[in-house]
């Protein structure tokens, strides 16, 4: 493809600065564009000392940049060279944008003047990002003078639209690209428990809705109507998805000129002889840990026991969470009614406000590791006795492996291991567990964790990492281990969580109103071991019916068969490469530098 921008400039709120999903978009798709533009491709982000010190390596700029830095430092804004350390370490520009707060009444009236923006007494969270915005709108009218050729800004989300407007107004020659991942308007209105999909009188709600009455009643006016603006001045506009354009053509009242698709950097992801091998591994160690969590109280059958995962933010309706809880309730009571050898543990891998690592747990660990400390200590003496027995030609079960003052030692090691009463639902204390929806949905769905129940569920309501205290592994090392990922979203643009599976070869559910399921369904026409089940139009009742089928369904398939769904999602997870999707941003770009408004 013909390359028609020189330089290209992408903006987000998130770059160098984790807060949400647009971090992976844009960290993870960076080496391409670097690959792509070479030095002429620069991030943009704010700058927060605290995180940038841990991926931000600053360097020293070109006379060019020094001149434009220098004229922005009169004005209340500081910027930082450097490079983002991430494969390639591509340029990065971070913002301070502190000293330039004294322009935030001013900013504000003058998006009102101009666009009709109403930002009266909005928060913080509106305020500091139109502040950072606007400087990078500054940054970008010095660069169009200060470099030479054809420039391309695109920006992510309401929280760079400013900078859109600002460029807008002054006619700075720099061609506009805005992404909405999400509509402000859409996920407020589906986190209120509104169906935007429910057809009436033929025609969506969404369709029939008073969009800006809408806004004003969920007080996000000011941030819808900064996106609505973004979206209607930007040279380009793209969506994530065939769903989220859909939404943007009803709630901005612009289609999407090309969609530009999330995808992974396959270069740091697992190779297919590496799957199967990591899996047993990551498994194991899971296993271990429910060893830990679940022998005190009962015996378990791991080798019987299959492991889910749902994760995500904590958005009970938006990313399924609700109907995952009762379809696991319908399970578990016709597992039980079967008497199923099975058993089902799900992780439910949600962040929530916590207090502290439940103590029985942390006891139970500190005992399992006891026993296990205690194995290890006595492994020399068993493998001394096999080694002796083949010597004089004795098969190993006819070899007296274990002592009676072994033998006494573990029992009263593991007696001391038993408690009363069942697993606990949650791994922490956690800061309102009254009014805490998932276990009031446990509760609601009969899933307690008693010795009976076939399907057992475990909140971890804290971020994975390989020393939290508890499994000491990092969220993908234990998809890696899992056998199935759930991920029945109700309001998804995207979706990595269940491409983040297919990646690591586990076969996923997701539904027909996200943006990566809606993918799978385009395109492929065979099974792919990513299951998307129907939501669009279905009452919740109907969803819960699907989807406790297909967990059914999948806990029974044979281990062999098993195997074929990770292999086809494994085989179908590089559809996403970004060494393929890049090529819809760089055609946005090229749009830009053609399109003549």
């Amino acid at each position: 493809m013909e390359k028609k921008a020189d330089y290209v400039f992408e903006v987000a709120w998130e770059v160098c600065n984790k807060v949400g999903g647009i971090y992976t978009v844009v960290r993870s798709k960076a080496p391409q564009m670097l690959e792509y533009y070479k030095s002429n491709y620069f991030l943009i982000g704010p700058y927060f000392s605290d995180k940038a010190s841990h991926e931000f390596s600053q360097e020293v700029p070109d006379r060019k940049l020094k001149q434009v830095f220098d004229k922005l430092k009169q004005e209340g804004i500081t910027a930082y060279y450097g490079r983002w350390l991430i494969k390639g370490k591509p340029s990065v520009i971070l913002l301070d944008f502190n000293k330039f707060s004294y322009k935030k009444n001013d900013i504000k009236a003058q998006m009102w003047s101009d666009y009709k923006i109403d930002s009266l007494n909005s928060p913080p969270d509106y305020d500091e990002p139109v502040i950072w915005s606007m400087a990078v709108g500054r940054l970008l009218e010095e660069l169009s003078s200060a470099l030479k050729g054809r420039k391309v800004a695109h920006f992510h989300e309401w929280l760079s639209g400013a900078a859109i407007l600002y460029l807008k107004k002054k006619n700075i020659r720099i061609r506009t690209v805005f992404t909405t991942h999400a509509t402000v308007l859409g996920r407020t209105l589906t986190g209120s428990d509104i169906d935007l999909y429910r057809k009436k009188d033929g025609k969506c709600v969404l369709e029939l809705m008073d969009i800006e009455k809408e806004a004003y009643k969920h007080v996000v006016q000011a941030k819808h109507q900064l996106e609505k603006a973004a979206a209607q001045n930007a040279r380009v506009f793209t969506t994530v998805s065939e769903i989220t354009a859909l939404e943007a053509e009803h709630i901005l009242k612009r289609k999407p000129d090309i969609l530009t698709p999330n995808g992974l950097d396959f270069h740091k992801l697992p190779n297919l002889e590496e799957v199967p091998i990591q899996h047993k591994v990551y498994k194991s160690k899971i296993r271990e840990f429910l060893i830990s969590y679940v022998l005190p109280h009962y015996p378990i059958d791991v080798e019987n026991t299959l492991i889910f995962v749902i994760s995500g933010r904590y958005e009970f309706r938006n990313k399924g969470i609700d109907v995952t809880i009762r379809a696991l309730g319908k399970l578990n009571k016709r597992m039980k009614q079967e008497d199923s050898k099975k058993t089902v543990v799900v992780f439910f891998f949600i962040p929530a406000g916590t207090k502290t690592i439940n103590r029985d747990i942390i006891e139970n660990r500190a005992m399992f590791e006891d026993v296990e400390d205690f194995l290890d200590d006595n492994l020399k003496d068993v493998r001394e006795k096999i080694m002796y027995g083949i010597s004089v030609q004795k098969l190993p079960d006819r070899i007296k492996l274990f002592d009676e003052d072994f033998l006494l030692e573990l029992r009263d090691k593991l007696m001391s291991f038993e408690k009363d009463g069942d697993p606990p639902v949650v791994t922490h204390e956690l800061t309102d567990e009254k009014n805490d929806l998932i276990l009031k949905g446990f509760r609601e769905a009969k899933l307690y964790n008693k010795k009976m129940d076939r399907v057992k569920v475990i909140f971890y309501p804290c971020y994975l990492s390989s020393s939290d205290g508890l499994l000491d592994m990092d969220y993908n090392t234990v998809v890696w281990g899992s056998h199935l990922g759930v991920f029945p979203s109700y309001y998804e643009p995207w979706g990595y969580t269940p491409l983040e599976c297919a990646a690591y070869g586990v076969p996923s559910i997701t539904t027909d109103l996200t943006g990566f399921g809606r993918f799978v369904l385009k395109n492929s026409k065979d099974e792919t071991g990513i299951f998307v089940i129907r939501r669009e139009g279905e009452e919740d009742d109907e969803v819960v019916k699907q989807l406790a089928e297909r967990m059914y369904w999948y806990v029974h398939l044979s281990k062999e068969d098993r195997i074929k769904y990770k292999i086809k999602a494994e085989n179908f997870a590089p559809m996403c490469s970004w060494a393929k999707l890049v090529q819809n941003y760089i055609k946005a770009h090229n749009k830009a530098v053609e399109k003549i408004k």
